[in-house]
């Protein structure tokens, strides 16, 4: 789930001296040289998660299981946040090493000053969708216009709206927005709103589905939206600077994790489930159901496992900035590094 919201000057320069702080005394490239007896510890990474942990994760869980981390000489520690802004917050103050956030957020929060940088693209097409009920009639994005949709009160999805109904040559200003939060299920369950914005194809559809409420499901890319990477693996300016290395070690574990998931897919879900058992329950159907569909879009092709390219960060930055998401212009050399090659 995501929520892009503007980060305030305050906050911006309370991020930046708190990562300052943490990092100030650490040698500025390269990684810390051990000493003596600890000449051969781990070196370790915290990564946030950029939700409660499910399908889409699987592939951590199996590099730690497989030991792929342990091969590359890191100890990997897992954080879940509290709220799904969190993470690239966490990230920007050197809270944390790694985030996996969004690439619009990544984009944003460069934009107003935060300096984060993307460093692997994890899932590489949207999932976020626009759903109607099927028993709405509004089974085509142009009998939108004039409807009441409901959305997490985010600037991105409303855009995201705006642009499908433009691009079928309908009206667009007669839709209204409601702000539903992240009750996406529950809203469109009740008939609260003709449709909804903010859902993913592979959470929140298949729950309405297993629930009897069958969705019409149109998705941004057909109709206009540029195509986007999903989820992305961010750091700061100054952790990428000290931990270059270790990154581009984890990166390495990660895609054995992400081959052994695609190789086996039962037995990744099994670990995974069984990780959250206690904590956080999954139900088996959906998560098994949700990997199906995120394993092709997760998918490199015939480039490493989290790989980026600078024309979809420069896409994005062109769209973002033409639907003044952004204020400011953002450079793609600053926003990502492909650290796969």
């Amino acid at each position: 789930m995501k929520r892009i919201q503007h980060w305030s000057k305050a906050a911006i320069a309370l991020l930046l001296t708190a990562g300052l702080a943490a990092c100030g005394n650490q040698p500025s490239t390269g990684q810390s040289a051990p000493a003596g007896n600890q000449a051969n510890a781990p070196q370790e990474l915290t990564v946030a998660l950029d939700w409660y942990p499910n399908a889409v994760h699987s592939f951590l869980y199996a590099a730690e299981e497989q030991g792929y981390f342990k091969e590359e000489n890191l100890k990997v520690n897992l954080q879940m946040p509290s709220d799904t802004n969190d993470p690239l917050k966490m990230a920007a103050a050197g809270k944390v090493d790694l985030a996996i956030s969004y690439q619009p957020q990544v984009v944003q929060a460069r934009a107003e000053g935060i300096p984060v940088v993307s460093v692997g693209a994890l899932v590489r097409h949207p999932l976020n969708v626009i759903m109607t009920r099927k028993d709405s009639g509004l089974d085509s994005p142009q009998q939108l216009a004039g409807k009441n949709v409901g959305y997490p009160s985010v600037p991105l999805d409303e855009s995201i709206v705006r642009n499908v109904v433009k691009h079928t040559g309908a009206d667009d200003s007669g839709i209204s927005f409601t702000d539903i939060g992240f009750d996406i299920v529950p809203a469109l369950t009740g008939k609260k709103v003709d449709a909804v914005v903010g859902g993913y194809k592979n959470h929140e559809q298949l729950i309405l589905e297993k629930n009897g409420i069958p969705v019409n499901v149109f998705a941004p890319t057909d109709f206009g939206v540029p195509d986007y990477y999903e989820l992305v693996l961010a750091t700061s300016d100054d952790t990428l600077g000290q931990k270059q290395q270790a990154i581009e070690a984890f990166l390495r574990a990660a895609g054995k994790g992400q081959k052994y998931v695609q190789e086996n897919k039962e037995k990744a879900l099994d670990l995974l489930l069984s990780k959250q058992a206690n904590e956080f329950p999954l139900e088996k159907d959906i998560e098994t159901k949700s990997l199906d569909i995120l394993l092709p879009l997760m998918d490199a092709k015939d480039k490493p496992f989290a790989s980026q390219t600078t024309e979809s960060w420069q896409t994005l930055i062109d769209w973002m900035k033409k639907e003044k998401l952004i204020a400011q212009d953002v450079k793609v050399e600053e926003v990502m590094r492909d650290l796969t090659k």
